[in-house]
């Protein structure tokens, strides 16, 4: 039996989390074991805290070693952990078959009796290999890009998330596509890993605990919204004016602020979905009191949720993160909008797992001429911003995938 590799990925050995549920049938029975082969092989890869073939014990060891010659167990080559926040936070930083590195970060949080919420577990994954959007605030942003993922690279992610759990006697409650990479620039890939975590006999999660971020690809927003409607929105959405994120959030000159807004309001409208606005508080940047007003202004009357997220202040820019009286001044103005606001605390700064930390740390440093240049050029295109010009073109990034040597 023939199987083609995900696209982008012909010169890579097929895993098992990219095959098909026909596929893998297909497999099995080339290789001359029964059917219900197929279920052992995913309640090992999925219910279990195997790491190989070999620890599928419920397989025999002559099958384990037809597999192991066959499908790969993993995606991953390596796997570093790194822990933060007293084990609260763990840093997953995995090695893909040819080389290239892609970060997840699993969260775990205490129930929150006022909420009547119990103990959540929630890993954020990739979806590409580095980024293209190239957010200045952000490090994924500043390596630029390598490659797509394919869907089974980015499930086994969540199997990695969910090896752990299992020892620790917990469960995954939460799948977010926060990570590396912009996932609707890659949402086939996307869509076909949604599939397989919420195939019950894969990963058997929810669609409504899982939530796609996206910067603001617009038929992507609505792609979602009809084939995958129980699935929630968030939108990077970062300043409320164009010239302000043309800088922050490159794409936004393709399809600007208005063109995303209408989008997620579509989608909320079609899916009875609430929409989850992310923004990243940069001090003197997009805290202003005309930037909060105009957030206010856009947002009014969505129902939106509103994550206020301090920066992680990073080498390339010249940015800090806004004070916490100032953005709880921000929340309490959303909130007088009528909107749901969270002041969202960073997690896993310590380990660099923190959202705009993912690979800078393993990707090395650009050098200083770079860095200097694109600060000054970074200040620059802040004040032009800040009086309300727009640019034609971002700043490229400095970092040891991106522009300046």
């Amino acid at each position: 039996m023939n199987v083609t590799a995900p696209t982008g990925a012909s010169q890579r050995p097929l895993s098992l989390s990219d095959l098909s549920a026909n596929q893998l049938a297909a497999r099995v029975s080339d290789l001359g074991a029964e059917s219900y082969r197929v279920t052992q092989i995913l309640d090992g890869a999925w219910r279990s805290v195997a790491t190989s073939w070999s620890g599928v014990t419920t397989l025999g060891k002559p099958l384990q070693e037809r597999l192991a010659n066959e499908i790969r167990f993993s995606a991953f080559d390596e796997i570093e952990r790194q822990e933060a926040e007293d084990g609260a936070t763990t840093k997953l930083l995995l090695t893909l078959s040819d080389g290239a590195k892609v970060e997840a970060v699993l969260m775990r949080s205490p129930a929150d009796p006022r909420r009547g919420s119990g103990p959540r577990a929630t890993v954020c994954v990739s979806s590409q290999a580095g980024c293209a959007v190239g957010c200045p605030f952000c490090a994924t942003g500043e390596l630029g890009f390598t490659r797509n993922l394919s869907a089974g690279e980015i499930q086994d992610q969540v199997r990695v998330a969910r090896q752990i759990l299992r020892t620790e006697d917990r469960e995954l409650t939460n799948v977010v596509y926060m990570g590396m990479g912009e996932p609707l620039q890659n949402i086939d890939a996307v869509f076909a890993s949604i599939d397989g975590l919420t195939d019950p006999a894969r990963g058997g999660i929810g669609q409504r605990r899982i939530t796609v971020s996206t910067s603001g690809v617009v038929p992507g927003i609505e792609r979602l919204a009809k084939q995958r409607p129980q699935i929630t929105l968030a939108v990077s959405l970062h300043a409320a004016r164009n010239p302000l994120r043309d800088l922050l959030v490159p794409l936004n000159r393709k399809w600007p602020v208005e063109a995303v807004i209408s989008a997620a309001d579509s989608h909320s409208r079609a899916t009875g979905r609430r929409t989850t606005y992310e923004v990243t508080m940069i001090d003197g940047i997009n805290d202003r009191a005309e930037d909060s007003a105009a957030l206010a202004s856009l947002l009014r009357g969505s129902g939106a949720h509103v994550n206020l997220i301090p920066m992680n202040a990073v080498a390339h820019t010249p940015w800090q993160e806004s004070k916490p009286e100032r953005i709880e001044q921000i929340a309490n103005q959303l909130r007088a909008a009528g909107l749901t606001v969270t002041v969202r605390r960073n997690r896993g700064r310590e380990a660099g797992a923190a959202c705009g930390q993912l690979a800078a740390e393993k990707a090395g440093a650009p050098t200083p001429i770079a860095v200097a240049r694109r600060r000054e050029l970074l200040v620059a295109a802040s004040a032009a911003a800040l009086q309300g010009q727009r640019t034609a073109q971002p700043i490229a990034p400095s970092g040891p995938l991106g522009g300046e040597a």
